[in-house]
């Protein structure tokens, strides 16, 4: 059980607050007003975009918004934090997409440009099917046979986008897990993260949800040790261990399980309503 008052609860949301058909729980919205009204703070912590967080959440009562894998965090009044990418570090991106033909999108504060193919596949139905594709699926031939067919193998594809005139936060690429190393060695002013085994986003060198959570902790006067979090792939692993109490969901990857304080039922089970039973903050 919680030790100490909890102030404010994040929540991720593919495959946390949404269900697997992209729905939001009515216990969850039930659970989330109740919290808004005992005046604790609700917010989330995604690798999604503002644009789509916002089209997602218009009509819950969210305070507090941690987007971009935590390269934004901002209110619905004001931006208070924003690190897009160094230039060096984005001109590393840009190469080795364009040299190896790569689906890649690009995300700034408002829009997304880049590989129709992976602006397609961020759409909340392709997210949520990403989530049944099982391990077998042949992503190394899907990958070989996008970059040989793909219009991003004319040259300068990425380098000549006009997008590159903003400030860059996040960039998405189609890159299975068995590249990881790779894209490490490749990209080493970036941090990877994964949502999902068959794309990464990549983001500012020390870069997370956890990072963008300490920033805004700090920014309200808030101890990481009040905030309790909930989420349920590789990418909430830090904000689960550096939050006062994480939460994983029933259909989390093992490894976010195995860190986390508490196990809850599945997405599609009412596990966020049943934690926050759990640990007392809601009475139902």
């Amino acid at each position: 059980m919680v030790k100490q008052k909890i102030k404010a609860v994040f929540f991720d949301l593919d495959g946390t607050l949404l269900t697997s058909r992209g729905k939001i729980a009515r216990s969850t919205k039930k659970a989330i007003e109740t919290l808004h009204n005992k005046g604790i703070i609700c917010g989330v912590s995604t690798a999604r975009t503002p644009t789509s967080v916002a089209r997602i959440l218009k009509d819950l009562p969210f305070d507090l918004f941690i987007a971009c894998n935590g390269q934004l965090v901002y209110t619905k009044e004001q931006m208070i934090y924003a690190k897009p990418f160094e230039q060096k570090a984005l001109d590393e991106i840009i190469s080795y997409a364009d040299q190896y033909s790569r689906q890649m999108i690009l995300c700034a504060k408002d829009h997304t440009e880049g590989s129709w193919t992976m602006r397609f596949s961020q759409s909340g139905a392709l997210l949520r099917l990403a989530r049944f594709i099982p391990y077998w699926f042949p992503i190394r031939k899907v990958k070989r046979a996008l970059q040989k067919y793909s219009p991003n193998r004319r040259k300068q594809r990425y380098a000549n986008l006009a997008i590159l005139q903003e400030p860059i936060y996040q960039c998405v690429m189609l890159s299975a897990e068995y590249e990881t190393e790779k894209l490490t060695a490749a990209l080493p002013n970036c941090d990877l993260k994964r949502s999902n085994p068959y794309s990464v986003d990549l983001v500012p060198k020390g870069s997370s949800k956890l990072a963008g959570l300490r920033f805004l902790s700090a920014h309200l006067g808030i101890n990481l040790a009040e905030i309790m979090v909930f989420g349920d792939h590789l990418n909430d692993i830090e904000i689960i261990q550096g939050a006062g109490v994480g939460i994983a969901m029933g259909n989390a990857s093992t490894r976010t399980k195995q860190i986390a304080d508490y196990v809850t039922h599945s997405n599609d089970q009412e596990g966020i309503f049943t934690a926050l039973q759990y640990y007392q903050l809601i009475n139902e």
